[in-house]
Formats: structure tokens, C-alpha cells, sequence
């Protein structure tokens, strides 16, 4: 057990007469006399440029915390208002309430939330010329080194990032998590001689982060995301043509006549439903197989199960499969998706998800979201999602998954799904959908195919994240000598 004794004198240097041991120690207690240390303020400027979302009127790049990893690597994601994809619609949500902001060339970004264990990195990136029209949700704090922004970069994600996590506040809600503010970095302080060991070294030490981060410059040219990876290997296995679906997407208007209208059940009329695009893509999975969704089940896709807040129950052992569960695309479970016993019992028989099941949002701004069960646990799927299961003697559930994943299938989504305001899609519908038509060692070609590149992928980030960690030891040492 740490123990350490404060006074009120101490508690009161800090405005908001913050009182968390952590900070006390940390920050207060081993504060070096002012004259031996450097303000943030002296070394950083904090600021936000603010972007309205009324100027984003062609394509642009955008990143949340999950699209930086835990390297500094971005991902960004493209976007653009004119050609709204279902898979991002939360980025489109999220920046038409405002939350984005414009960053500059050697500015450093890092999320206001960080992981309360100091031994776990948080989101750090610095941005280089070739990122500086990325935009950026304000869960990040901009920040803009006044002198050497390399070696201020490193020093901070590394020897000061203990302090960091120090000077970040536990809030309720943000588990395992402490934020940050403005605010709160203005306490922090810089020891004067650290810095200028590294500043006297300036000469030796950049070049070699510069050899370095050139070097972390060529593996990142390799990394794609997930979607990429798929959407890449189904067009070589069956040809698709993108350049001609994306062509016919950009068109913003087209013609229909009056018969057209009725080539479906439910006599749609919407422009969303009649896009040549929408047509096109369904001749492209059409052309060499008549085979469907339905085809390939082993029971009927189910609607998921509703909850009420009094069934949830943390000391339960079976969880709640919701549409929050499965936004990043993978399943992600924590205690508060427990559900008592009581519940799970009474669900169980028509409600519950077992290895391989398929669960699909089928309502909101996560329509279409899709992620597969990977492992053995007791679940309840939520109400507005589905249940897809396959039948593995006929189709291999993993390949049926990526194939829901790519953009075709999505488009196929975005253009059946119906309603004004709470937009939905319908197992009746979805069950019609299309799916190519091979053999189940062709399936597994393509899987494995898919899964080789992604393990690739996590090769080239390790090997970063280690060209990473060797300008960290390269800090560490100057400091130490």
C-alpha cells in the first residue's frame, strides 16, 4: 500500500482543490522548485481550430480515437456528405453535431481519455505533412510544440506520459479511464535539465528519429484497414467492377419511367431504391449465381430480444448482444452487459447466439453493422439487431461474414432498407439478397486468403510499433546519461 500525507496548503495550488492520491503524489508532491522546471505553457500552445460542417462539401479524411493506433499510425477514414455510406453514418452523426476540428503540420494530437493504468499507451499522434488535412473529433486535445516537435512528441508519450495519466481526472462513466482537459495540463512541469540534455543533443537525436520515422513512412504505405483488405480479395475472386459501381454512385440524378415502379412487391417509389447503382451492383452478384441468403441457413434469420434496465445484473453470466456491442465490427463484452439468470433462462430457447452466429444491426445510424461470435459465451442478442445462422455443411459461416462485410452486400442494405426517420432492414428482405454460388474449399481459400493478409497487416504494425519503442529507448538514454 502507497501511503502520503498532504496539508491544505498543498490541496489549494491546484484551482478545483483536486484531492485524488494519485495527482497528490505524482504531480504536487514531486514537483522540483519552479526554477527547476519548464511550464506547459512554456514548451506547448493548446488550441482547437474549428471546422463547421457546413464547409465540408467534397471528399475529406476524418479520425475518432479508434482510427489511431497504438503506434500513432492514423487511419483515417474517407468521407464525403454527397455519398453517405451506411458502415460510417456514426462519423457523419458525430461531425454534424460539431464534433471536428482541423490540425496542422507538427501539431501532436492525443485522446482526452486515458487508460488510468500508466503501463497502457494511450492515443498519441504527430502529424506529418502528408496528414495535415486529416480531420479530427474533438475527443482529441490539439497541441502545438513551440521548439523541436520531434523530440517533444517522443519525450511526452514517454518519460512524461506517467504524469499525464496523473494530471487526467476519473469521471464517472469513462471505465478503466481517466480525461484530461485543457485545463488540467496547465499544472504539468517539465524538468529544465531533461529537456535540454535532449535539446543539446538535438543533432545526433533528430536525424536518427528522422531515420527512423522514414522508416515507420514505408511500412505504413502497406497497412490497409479490414474493409479494404475484403472488399480487395472479393473483387479479385469474382471480378467486380468498382470503378464502374463508384462511377454510377457519384450520380446525383438519373431517370426512371412509371414501370420501373412496379417491379417490386411493395411498389417503392424512393430515389434511394431505384439508384442505378443499386441495379448495377445486383447484376454484378447475380450474373453467376442464382443462389441466396436463404439458401445457406440453418434455421430462419430471428429478431433479437428486447430488456429493461432491471434485467441486467453484473454478478450474471450470460451478456446482452447489443448494437453498441458490435459498432467497432468485433464483438466487445464487459460486465455491464450482464444479464441476471432469470432473463437468460426465459430467452434462451429462441434468443441466444452460439459459435459462428452472424449478428446484424438492423435499425438506426448502425444499420448493417455485422460482427461474428468467436468465442464460447452465453449471449442474448438485442432487439434491434438479427440472427443470422449458417449452415456449415453448406455454406462457411466466416466467409458468409466477410461477404456481409463488403461493399456490395452494404449497398445492397443501403438501398432495401425503408422508413422516414428510424431507418430498417427486414429479415424478409435480407434473406432474398444474393451470395455467390462455390464450392465450401473454395470458401476457405478465400478466408484464408482474407485472414493471411490480415495477419500480415499485424506483422508490419509490430514491426512499427517496435521502430516506435526504439526512438523511445533512444530519449530514455539520452536522459540518462
Amino acid at each position: 500500500m502507497k501511503i502520503s500525507n498532504t496539508n491544505l496548503s498543498q490541496l489549494s495550488k491546484e484551482k478545483s482543490l483536486r484531492n485524488d492520491c494519485v495527482y497528490q503524489r505524482v504531480i504536487l508532491h514531486n514537483s522540483s522548485a519552479p526554477d527547476n522546471c519548464y511550464r506547459f505553457s512554456e514548451l506547448f500552445n493548446v488550441s482547437e481550430l474549428k471546422v463547421s460542417p457546413n464547409e465540408l462539401i467534397e471528399d475529406f479524411y476524418y479520425c475518432q480515437i479508434g482510427d489511431v493506433d497504438k503506434t500513432g499510425c492514423l487511419h483515417p477514414v474517407h468521407l464525403n456528405f454527397d455519398d453517405r455510406n451506411l458502415l460510417e453514418e456514426d462519423y457523419y452523426k458525430k461531425i454534424e453535431k460539431g464534433d471536428v476540428m482541423a490540425v496542422e503540420e507538427n501539431d501532436i494530437v492525443f485522446s482526452f481519455l486515458l487508460p488510468q493504468d500508466e503501463t497502457v499507451p494511450g492515443k498519441f499522434a504527430r502529424i506529418s505533412a502528408k496528414d495535415s488535412n486529416v480531420l479530427f473529433s474533438k475527443a482529441f486535445l490539439r497541441i502545438q510544440p513551440r521548439v523541436n516537435p520531434e523530440i517533444l512528441y517522443y519525450y511526452l508519450k514517454s518519460v512524461f506520459y506517467k504524469k499525464l495519466v496523473a494530471s487526467a481526472r476519473i469521471r464517472k462513466g469513462y471505465t478503466g479511464y481517466a480525461t484530461l482537459s485543457k485545463d488540467d495540463l496547465s499544472d504539468l512541469k517539465f524538468d529544465k535539465a531533461e529537456i535540454k540534455k535532449l535539446f543539446l543533443n538535438a543533432s545526433t537525436l533528430t536525424p536518427k528519429i528522422t531515420d527512423i520515422e522514414n522508416q515507420i513512412s514505408a511500412r505504413q504505405q502497406n497497412i490497409y484497414s479490414m474493409q479494404a483488405i475484403i472488399d480487395t480479395v472479393f473483387q479479385e475472386e469474382f471480378g467486380y467492377n468498382y470503378d464502374t459501381f463508384e462511377k454510377l454512385k457519384s450520380h446525383k440524378a438519373y431517370h426512371a419511367n412509371s414501370a420501373s415502379f412496379s417491379n417490386n412487391p411493395d411498389l417503392r417509389f424512393s430515389v434511394k431504391f431505384h439508384r442505378p447503382a443499386g441495379e448495377f451492383v445486383m447484376n454484378e452478384l447475380t450474373a453467376n449465381t442464382d443462389k441466396k441468403l436463404k439458401h445457406i441457413l440453418a434455421e430462419p434469420i430471428v429478431l433479437g430480444a428486447s430488456i429493461s434496465p432491471a434485467e441486467f445484473d453484473e454478478s450474471g453470466n450470460a451478456y446482452y448482444v447489443s448494437m453498441a456491442t458490435i459498432k467497432t465490427l468485433e464483438i466487445e463484452l464487459d460486465d455491464t452487459q450482464l444479464v441476471s439468470d432469470r432473463y437468460f433462462k426465459k430467452k434462451k430457447d429462441d434468443k441466444s447466439v452460439q459459435m459462428y452466429d452472424i449478428i446484424i444491426a438492423r435499425s438506426g445510424v448502425a444499420i448493417g453493422k455485422s460482427a461474428i461470435i468467436k468465442d464460447d459465451f452465453e449471449g442474448i442478442f438485442a432487439d434491434f439487431t438479427m440472427r443470422i445462422r449458417i449452415d456449415n455443411t453448406k455454406y462457411n459461416p466466416i466467409f458468409t461474414y466477410y461477404y456481409i462485410r463488403t461493399k456490395y452486400f452494404q449497398y445492397l442494405i443501403e438501398v432495401y432498407k425503408k422508413g422516414l426517420q428510424n431507418q430498417n432492414i427486414f429479415p424478409i428482405v435480407l434473406k432474398e439478397f444474393p451470395i455467390p454460388d462455390i464450392a465450401l474449399s473454395e470458401q476457405a481459400k478465400i478466408v484464408a486468403k482474407i485472414q493471411n493478409t490480415l495477419a500480415k497487416q499485424d506483422n508490419i504494425k509490430e514491426e512499427i510499433e517496435h521502430l516506435r519503442n526504439q526512438i523511445d529507448e533512444t530519449i530514455l538514454h539520452i536522459i540518462r546519461e
